[in-house]
């Protein structure tokens, strides 16, 4: 169909209609001239794009262009980014490549009259303000507001098509108060509890650190020395939804990498519980996936934290393990759990044995590093032959190494061997099974001896939840405090002896929500594992009652926000709950874009929490995010990752300034596909700007109000077909590829049919298709073309796709291998047409002339060859 019945939503813009054409409008067309003395636009002036995005950025928010509406029962289109940490450096960028991609998307689903919520806020919780509060003494709030505003500029002065009215920020009370509120629903559905955990406790930071966050000992952030110790801990029970959470990744689209990476993270393992006895102190109970190996265990391997490493040391060993004990807290999780040999497995014999469920055999205990508490039982049944780690300890201290499996086909095998196979050297019983056989005789000779049973285990573990710093939302949890003295009196304000009784944990009432931050100046941590809130003595005890109380002082972690914010956006104002019913209408996200370093943990934890607000009847969707796109990085013109260290960084704001917000826009669409890796070239911005003034010479040209016919007909229509289709699919660059191509072709016709002019309908064509991709510019021309509503209220135009089919064709005409000429044909002719044609060419036949044509070689569409 034809665009000219092309209609405005004119509900949207009833109320902002401007003139840009009349010389008395106060919002004059800057692009390319001062009017003339009829209101058309004809000057050869430079295109100032300073003055023009500053003027469509003004109008936006002075109409309020992108204010989200819901209209009953209409399609709608929720549109959302990952939001950022308000850093202090600002953007790079890196940065606005999702967002754009994001807004592109928005401004094309808005022109198909959708609905379209498109927010952005802010993350903005988080340990780097308050580091910068202990080194200046400027307060974390005072700092991420500066930081807020830096980072609103920049987008702001990218032209992205935000609803700023839904602007939040999760340091905002009113936004935590519902954090809060979650919180605890979780404590109340026994989702949250406490637990004694083993951590990394930095005494100089005064928290606890990622396993991520430590290397060697030491703290990535000031290499200050790490110890693992149990500390009091909120956990959320996220292992609760581990099935679920597996399962319904059945039902979104997001990228076959993150969905592996969510799978292998949650680790659903189907094996057996197996128990070793001992002589005095009950069984060591290991879980395996491996049933079929159990006659290769050759070792035992208790974690250093295992109950029972005490219990069942002998006394000969005693020191060593207790000094081996003690060097293992130095490590993290992720040191003592690295593979290679080069990683130096650890361990010491316990001096005890332990019974093998099924042969009897006596099998030695030991303790090392490379087996976790956290992690299942805490015990591994050592199988060398078929473990690579267990296999590097056995070679280290000289242990047995019982080959049990052998390859199904007979053939050799290297050893360590984890396939599975044919089971061997394992007794009459088992030998010559396939593993899948033996794995079941195996767990049901231990379910009859009682010394096992067939068990579903996770690798998730529960979340820890508690951080112990200021900058955080404050645990709505509170204890009862029971005063030591001789007459139970007293106050722990004035130091009186007194103990927190932190096995009776209290809720805050929901209607004292939310709970605040006592105002500090001191945030340094001390060497209280409670955290500095310890510290806001007036704060954290209070009475009621008679009774004294103390609040909890540790603070939730920056995952907390960011893991409902999403919802927040859909009706932000609402004082009576998370959402109401019109924030339901736009659930759930139809297309979420970030970072591929989200992949894990932002993601499963959002989701965690979304399903408990599922089974609570706060929302009516399972999951939250349909469609998720992984943006590829940015880095810098030297090839590495954009950073200050490295002094590659690029400010958004240089370019925005020197080449403009469009050009920065489609550059970084234009590179190369959205989820690659492509290093920037600033100088490449120069091919984008003048694509973009080749657009805006269009609009000096005359314009004939005519319907575009024959060729020009055809050539508007594939292209409306092509980048309607390319956005479709995210294939940006190739959708701007399409719009250069395009340019070019109007441009050419431009030039040789200048008396009659080009006709308006394809020039509009082209305006409109831009728009999404560089909206200041496309607004510009837009109004230069006499419109007076703004182009984001304009319908996306329509092709017909009888007219997108090709009837013409240009095909290489060869004389004996070599391109003499090339020519254009019919699709559809015969080749004995195409070769008279050719034959006929100038370039061709004096190369035929007085030779004969012995073979024709035609490829339809492509290439005639002639041998003569």
């Amino acid at each position: 169909m034809s665009i000219r019945g092309r209609v405005f939503r004119k509900d949207l813009v009833k109320n902002h209609r401007f003139s840009l054409l009349k010389s008395t409008s106060p919002l004059q067309c800057t692009a390319l001239s001062d009017s003339d003395e009829n209101g058309n636009a004809n000057s050869n002036k430079k295109y100032n794009h300073i003055e023009v995005e500053t003027k469509w950025q003004n109008y936006w928010d002075k109409h309020n262009t992108f204010k989200t509406k819901r209209r009953p029962n209409h399609k709608k289109k929720y549109v959302l980014d990952m939001f950022p940490y308000p850093s202090g450096s600002g953007l790079h960028v890196g940065h606005p490549e999702g967002y754009t991609a994001t807004d592109i998307m928005a401004r094309y689903w808005r022109m198909l009259d959708y609905d379209v919520l498109h927010p952005m806020g802010w993350d903005a919780f988080g340990l780097p303000a308050e580091q910068h509060a202990m080194n200046t003494g400027t307060h974390p709030k005072v700092t991420t507001l500066k930081n807020i505003a830096t980072f609103k500029r920049q987008l702001k002065s990218l032209g992205f098509s935000y609803d700023w009215s839904r602007e939040l920020s999760t340091t905002d009370e009113q936004y935590f108060k519902w954090t809060q509120w979650i919180f605890l629903q979780l404590f109340k559905s026994g989702l949250a509890a406490q637990s004694e955990v083993s951590v990394n406790w930095c005494p100089a930071l005064g928290t606890v650190l990622a396993n991520e966050e430590v290397i060697n000992g030491l703290s990535e952030r000031g290499n200050h020395p790490v110890v693992r110790q149990p500390l009091r801990q909120w956990v959320l029970k996220i292992t609760h939804f581990a099935d679920r959470l597996e399962q319904d990744l059945a039902g979104i689209e997001w990228p076959e990498g993150t969905l592996v990476a969510q799978k292998q993270w949650i680790g659903r393992s189907v094996g057996a519980a197996v128990q070793f006895t001992t002589d005095l102190h009950g069984p060591i109970e290991v879980f395996t996936t491996r049933p079929d190996t159990l006659m290769g265990v050759t070792y035992l391997v208790l974690a250093p934290e295992h109950p029972l490493v005490d219990k069942l040391c002998s006394e000969s060993q005693r020191e060593a393990v207790q000094e081996y004990v003690q060097a293992v807290k130095g490590k993290s999780d992720l040191e003592r759990t690295a593979t290679g040999k080069d990683k130096g497995k650890t361990g010491v014999f316990l001096g005890a044995y332990a019974v093998h469920p099924i042969s009897g055999d006596r099998v030695p205990v030991w303790t090392a590093d490379y087996v976790l508490a956290g992690y299942g039982t805490g015990a591994v049944m050592a199988v060398p032959a078929h473990d690579e780690r267990d296999f590097e300890f056995a070679q280290i201290y000289d242990l047995p190494i019982k080959q049990v499996v052998a390859a199904a086909n007979s053939g050799e095998v290297t050893l360590p061997y984890a396939e599975e196979g044919v089971v061997c050297n394992s007794g009459v019983d088992f030998d010559t099974l396939s593993s899948s056989d033996a794995r079941n005789l195996i767990i049901q000779r231990l379910t009859d001896k009682n010394l096992g049973r067939q068990q579903v285990t996770y690798k998730l573990r529960d979340w820890v939840f508690s951080r112990q710093r200021y900058w955080g939302e404050p645990i709505p949890i509170y204890f009862p405090v029971e005063m030591l003295t001789a007459d139970g009196g007293g106050s722990p304000l004035a130091g009186d002896a007194h103990r927190i009784v932190y096995e009776k944990p209290i809720a805050v009432e929901e209607s004292e929500l939310p709970l605040t931050l006592p105002e500090m100046t001191d945030f340094h941590p001390g060497d209280d594992p409670q955290g500095c809130l310890a510290r806001a003595k007036d704060w954290r005890f209070f009475q009621r009652d008679g009774q004294w109380f103390a609040r909890e002082t540790n603070t939730m972690p920056q995952w907390a926000g960011s893991c409902w914010y999403y919802l927040r956006f859909t009706d932000p104002n609402n004082s009576e709950g998370i959402l109401g019913e019109e924030g339901q209408s736009w659930l759930p996200v139809d297309l979420y874009v970030g970072g591929q370093e989200h992949a894990v943990l932002h993601l499963l934890y959002a989701r965690f929490w979304h399903k408990v607000l599922f089974d609570l009847g706060v929302v009516n969707h399972k999951e939250p995010f349909l469609k998720l796109v992984h943006q590829g990085m940015i880095l810098g013109t030297d090839g590495e990752k954009m950073s200050k260290s490295r002094g590659n960084v690029i400010n958004p704001d240089d370019v925005v300034k020197e080449y403009g917000a469009d050009a920065l826009r489609l550059y970084e669409m234009f590179m190369g596909p959205l989820e690659a890796v492509k290093p920037w070239q600033t100088n490449q911005l120069l091919g984008v700007v003048r694509f973009r003034d080749r657009v805006l010479a269009l609009m000096k040209g005359t314009l004939s109000n005519a319907a575009p016919e024959g060729q020009m007909l055809k050539e508007m229509h594939k292209t409306i077909k092509k980048v309607t289709q390319d956005v479709d699919r995210f294939a940006f660059n190739t959708a701007i590829s399409s719009l250069m191509v395009y340019t070019n072709f109007l441009t050419s016709a431009a030039s040789s049919n200048k008396g009659e002019g080009l006709s308006r309908e394809a020039v509009e064509s082209l305006v409109l298709l831009l728009s999404p991709f560089a909206p200041h510019v496309a607004e510009e021309c837009w109004a230069l073309l006499g419109h007076s509503e703004s182009i984001s209220h304009a319908s996306w135009p329509q092709f017909d796709e009888a007219l997108c089919v090709q009837d013409i064709v240009t095909i290489a005409i060869q004389v004996n291998g070599k391109v003499r000429t090339k020519m254009d044909i019919q699709v559809d002719a015969p080749e004995t047409e195409i070769l008279g044609m050719a034959l006929e060419l100038p370039n061709v036949k004096k190369f035929t002339d007085g030779n004969e044509v012995k073979k024709t070689i035609y490829v339809p569409g492509r290439i005639l060859n002639i041998l003569v």
